[in-house]
């Protein structure tokens, strides 16, 4: 079932799912921004450094354009957001929003099954635990059976973190997930 989600900029469609049952990594975004809800891309936004930090962390041979995201899924990983609604920015969301989506987001990563689920970010993770002080990289706490991590929201409104320190978070999970020799 697609729902649709009427914003300032127009009406668009839920970001679909990029998923297998048992992949490695699943990244998780909070929820869609407004170019990748309205192209149907993940982390289709021009200033987004997702496509270019997986490559360089090692998830990805070459550097994968948003329009091919589905490719991700021949590496492995998958992508999801917790909250289907777009936004400009994740600050438009609500803490009661996430926590309210929380159930059913725990419920899609029990029925996917992968090993490792990364947050991008800490605000995604912080609302569905309750709790608020959530560190970077692997957390104590698994979520739907998957090992968790926060690695940093790649973002181009995250001018907190640059590309160097983006892509050693991702090699970080990277290489706790790739299988054992």
């Amino acid at each position: 079932m697609t729902h649709s989600f009427v914003t300032d900029a127009g009406s668009f469609h839920a970001l679909p799912d990029v998923l297998e049952p048992n992949l490695s990594v699943v990244f998780c975004g909070i929820n869609p921004g407004i170019r990748a809800a309205s192209t149907g891309q993940h982390f289709a936004g021009r200033g987004n450094r997702f496509w270019r930090v997986v490559h360089l962390a090692g998830f990805t041979p070459e550097q994968i354009r948003p329009e091919d995201d589905q490719t991700i899924l021949r590496y492995g990983c998958g992508l999801t957001t917790v909250v289907p609604r777009p936004t400009s920015q994740a600050a438009e969301l609500s803490r009661t929003e996430i926590e309210m989506a929380g159930d059913a987001f725990r419920r899609k990563i029990e029925r996917y099954a992968p090993r490792h689920i990364v947050f991008l970010g800490k605000m995604a993770l912080a609302a569905l635990s309750g709790t608020r002080d959530i560190d970077w990289g692997p957390q104590m706490q698994s979520f739907g059976g998957a090992r968790a991590w926060v690695v940093p929201n790649p973002s181009g409104l995250n001018r907190a973190f640059d590309l160097d320190a983006l892509v050693t978070a991702y090699r970080e999970v990277r290489i706790a997930a790739a299988p054992a020799s």
